[in-house]
């Protein structure tokens, strides 16, 4: 009797079926792709083809203020370019270049597995094929409609030119960072060579930049580009493209950089439309679409006004001796409407440093700060009008001076801010408390960190000049934060309408009487107190800052229809020898008299606020009332025409510590500990006091 037969798994059996069922699905698939692909019709004259390649920028009153095109174009056909670079290219970007039909299917369904493996798009499935396909026909829009229409693309143009002319034609136009398209623009952009004087390891630099040119440029980014290149030289190796010696050779080569390389083509506002590029990535566009798009793209920039913060800068910094590079100056301008940019300075000279002091830099604000405090007093329930002594005060042992340590007795809270009392301030934000400080600095705008302390009244830690420039904004439209844009629309070359901006966002964030009452006492800053400089004879309202030692100088202000700052101080963070009315005030004044022109003379669309007061009793203090305001001396921070004279240097480092006291001699909060409130942003950490700790004190940092 034969033994039985085992019976096998049904369930096994099923997904055996199944399994069979998708790979004849996908077969069948493939198959059905391929024989559509096979029958596309070549493109016709592609080898003549010639694409636009020149975004332009235009302001919003129609001046070009950048053409992105080529830094240095030079054709080279494919037996001038040496096999090096072709070896290189081939190797990174489509190893299967001479043997696939311009798309690569089963690459395309590995880069999917792997993108849903890793819950993100890490791998890209395009060959070099399509790459042009891209290059020469479609957008870099990341949609699975471009994906299809790209292979197509690349199916007809395999059936239209030869493979050596798709690798020439690509060559010639890929994009490769700094304007440079194409590898003859790229070897006299990055290294000032022929093509054929081009080293293996300079080649593999070259052929690393397509993925990203911004991210791995060496003029960016030095390490990166090495790392990328070092990459580039691996797969040449593992491809047997190059030996172990050549290998090893080229990855000891040090980067050796063109240093004429012009950054581009340097416009009129070059951190402008770094800001721009970052607000179009934002928007879903990236930057070899920007560079190959043959776009319009019209911004909110106001070209005059962009000339004259640029003048302005140059005038009134050459006018005080400050010519060294370290020292700089930035400027950030906007409507605080509508939220369109109107001038953009991120420093003096975009060639010698693309570093964006507008948006990166982060530094002490000094008493340009101090708006937030009284603003966060008048919504406290505190009045313009209500007194306050201007007089020593001591919060332990600590204890903050007034510049020149000079003192007036009982004055109005509008009267404090115009001369910029220190110890007023500091009373102030003990009074309302820190955290009233606090939020009503992160509600206006600011996004960098606070310590929680009081030393924050006189601006001791870290802004940026962006943010600053948005608070303000909120005094003069009645109490709403306003986000900037710098981008009205985009066009196709052939006029298509592909981005229209949208409303920005706004939101109300105080109260339009702490508004009213806050421009009416930033108005008496200009009119008596220490932004004398920036007067620009229309309603105005603003505030100066200076930190310690004279490291930064600022001033902000506005009218109805435009808020500005500015900011100047050294990169090493050391003094400067300047406070916030002088050069910063001045370079407010010359850029706003054209920013402003064609507003006339609009007053604030505000309600009169009384600024006649009688003596109030102050909680603040309960010395002895000393009645002199009515003729209170203003004491400006200005100086005089010119060089700043030494003696006034030395004063304001001596004098403008920013220390801190408490108010009422009974009050024991906290020992005494140094603090430096002008810390540089590289420095070492500073200790300050401040309250509610177990050991009476408490670290402060400066915020980097």
């Amino acid at each position: 009797m034969s033994p039985k037969k085992k019976k096998g798994n049904p369930f096994f059996g099923i997904i055996k079926f199944i399994f069979i069922c998708i790979l004849a699905f996908m077969l069948a698939g493939y198959v059905a792709v391929k024989s559509y692909l096979d029958d596309l019709a070549p493109i016709p004259q592609l080898q003549n083809y010639k694409r636009n390649i020149v975004t332009q920028v235009y302001s919003t009153d129609g001046h070009v203020i950048k053409t992105f095109q080529t830094f240095h174009y030079e054709y080279a056909s494919i037996d001038e370019i040496p096999q090096k670079i072709k070896d290189a290219i081939i190797s990174t970007e489509d190893k299967n270049f001479y043997t696939h039909d311009g798309y690569d299917i089963f690459g395309i369904a590995r880069s999917i597995i792997v993108n849903i493996v890793n819950k993100k798009t890490t791998q890209g499935a395009s060959t070099i094929t399509q790459q042009l396909a891209r290059i020469l026909f479609l957008s870099n829009e990341k949609t699975v409609v471009r994906k299809l229409k790209e292979i197509q693309i690349a199916a007809r143009i395999e059936k239209s030119i030869s493979k050596d002319k798709i690798l020439e034609m690509y060559l010639n136009n890929v994009y490769l960072g700094s304007g440079a398209y194409g590898v003859a623009a790229a070897a006299k952009t990055y290294f000032n060579k022929e093509l054929s004087e081009l080293t293996t390891a300079e080649a593999a630099l070259i052929a690393g930049l397509p993925q990203a040119p911004s991210v791995y440029s060496p003029y960016k980014n030095m390490k990166l580009a090495e790392k990328r290149r070092n990459k580039v030289l691996k797969r040449m190796y593992v491809m047997k493209k190059i030996k172990k010696d050549e290998y090893e050779k080229a990855l000891k080569e040090k980067i050796v950089l063109n240093k004429n390389q012009a950054l581009s083509k340097i416009n009129v506002a070059p951190y402008f439309v770094d800001y721009m590029l970052r607000e179009l990535d934002s928007l879903g566009f990236d930057e070899n679409e920007i560079m190959q798009g043959g776009y319009k793209i019209t911004t909110t920039l106001n070209y005059d006004a962009q000339v004259a913060a640029n003048e302005a800068i140059e005038k009134n910094m050459n006018a005080w001796g400050l010519k060294k590079q370290k020292q700089q100056a930035a400027l950030f301008s906007f409507s605080p409407t509508s939220g369109a940019i109107i001038a953009y300075c991120g420093g003096r000279n975009y060639s010698k440093t693309q570093y964006d002091r507008v948006s990166l830099a982060i530094r002490p604000p000094g008493s340009s700060f101090k708006p937030i405090v009284y603003a966060a007093a008048i919504k406290n329930g505190w009045k313009p009008t209500d007194k306050v002594e201007d007089t020593p005060v001591t919060i332990g042992d600590w204890s903050p001076r007034n510049y020149g340590n000079k003192y007036r007795g009982a004055m109005p809270l509008f009267k404090a801010l115009a001369i910029s009392s220190n110890v007023v301030a500091v009373k102030l934000i003990h009074e309302i408390g820190i955290d009233a400080v606090i939020d009503m600095a992160r509600n206006l705008g600011l996004t960098t960190p606070l310590t929680h302390d009081f030393t924050i009244a006189l601006g001791s830690n870290g802004v940026k000049l962006y943010d600053m420039v948005i608070v303000y904004g909120c005094f003069s439209n009645g109490g709403y934060k306003v986000k900037p844009y710098s981008i009205e629309k985009i066009e196709t070359p052939r006029g298509q309408l592909i981005y229209k901006a949208s409303r920005t966002k706004i939101t109300k964030v105080i109260d339009e009487n702490t508004a009213a009452i806050m421009t009416a006492m930033l108005k008496q800053v200009i009119i008596a107190g220490t932004g004398k400089n920036a007067d620009i004879k229309k309603p105005m309202g603003g505030k100066t800052g200076t930190t310690n030692e004279n490291k930064d100088a600022w001033f902000i202000g506005y009218t109805p229809d435009i808020v500005t700052g500015v900011f100047v101080g050294n990169d090493d963070n050391k003094g400067i020898g300047l406070t916030g009315g002088t050069v910063p005030a001045k370079i407010w004044h010359d850029m706003m008299i054209v920013a402003t022109k064609k507003y006339g003379n609009t007053d604030f669309n505000y309600p009169k606020v009384d600024l006649t007061y009688n003596f109030k009793e102050s909680s603040v203090e309960n010395q002895e009332q000393t009645e002199n305001s009515e003729n209170i001396d203003y004491e400006s921070e200005n100086q005089p025409e010119g060089q700043p004279s030494k003696d006034a240097v030395k004063e304001n480092s001596q004098n403008n510590k920013n220390d801190i006291k408490p108010i009422k001699s009974d009050i024991q909060l906290f020992k005494s500990v140094p603090i430096q409130l002008a810390e540089p942003i590289s420095s070492q950490k500073k200790s300050a006091p401040a309250a509610n700790k177990s050991d009476n004190s408490l670290d402060i940092t400066v915020v980097n």
